[in-house]
């Protein structure tokens, strides 16, 4: 137990550890708020995937149209 509470000392005094806990603290919240909002986060990707396959399939019935100088793509 002496030997990770100096080497969490002696991270928290050295200015290159320094950088190391503040990432590790970012990761840590950024982990907590994705797992608190998980529910939310997963709804939110699942309507956005479905909306966009909805909209695939609502076009898929349309002819491309490539206009030449003979024909004209206006409806």
């Amino acid at each position: 137990m002496i030997r990770i509470t100096d080497f969490f000392k002696r991270v928290w005094q050295e200015e290159e550890g320094l950088g190391t806990l503040e990432i590790l603290l970012i990761v840590a919240v950024l982990v907590a708020i994705a797992i608190i909002f998980r529910k939310w986060i997963v709804s939110w990707f699942q309507k956005l995937i479905g909306d966009a396959n909805s909209d695939l399939k609502d076009n898929s019935g349309v002819t491309p149209c490539a206009p030449s100088p003979t024909t004209s793509c206006a409806p």
